[in-house]
């Protein structure tokens, strides 16, 4: 049995509720930050070494990365379309292996799919507005990557 008088006993356990509490909190901020570590992949992107630029805003996506070297990957890429055809421009130098984009309109259906090539500007079918998805797909690639995507 315990004989401390009933302030030494509140603050004790009061004590040993912080003690605890503050172990939850650690457990809780150490979850959290591996899951947000998770959620950014990690730095898992084949394509991180070579410190790809990458905008994506309304009616315009861009990617480059230059010093690229013998990745092998597929990254795949939203942005917004408020337009029913894309301009593609390509300018792309490949000194080893391929680099396609195959591009979905709003609705998921294919309306380009093509090789990256040094220098190429055409347009895209005819789609539906809204989010588009940019697929490139990189097979033991080496170059410089350089492609743009703009409403038509």
């Amino acid at each position: 049995m315990w004989n401390a008088s009933p302030g030494v006993q509140n603050r004790t356990l009061r004590q040993h509720g912080d003690a605890i509490m503050s172990q939850k909190n650690r457990f809780l901020s150490f979850f959290l930050a591996s899951v947000m570590l998770l959620a950014l992949g990690c730095g898992d992107d084949p394509l991180a070494p070579f410190q790809p630029e990458i905008t994506s805003a309304t009616d315009n996506f861009q990617l480059q990365a230059t010093g690229v070297a013998g990745v092998t990957t597929t990254g795949t890429y939203s942005w917004s379309n408020m337009g029913s055809r894309a301009t593609i421009n390509h300018s792309t130098t490949t000194s080893a292996g391929s680099a396609r984009i195959l591009i979905r309109d709003g609705g998921g259906t294919v309306v380009y799919d093509q090789e990256l090539v040094p220098s190429l500007n055409e347009p895209t079918a005819a789609g539906v507005q809204g989010t588009w998805t940019i697929e490139l797909r990189l097979t033991n690639y080496s170059g410089t990557l350089n492609f743009r995507a703009q409403k038509l």
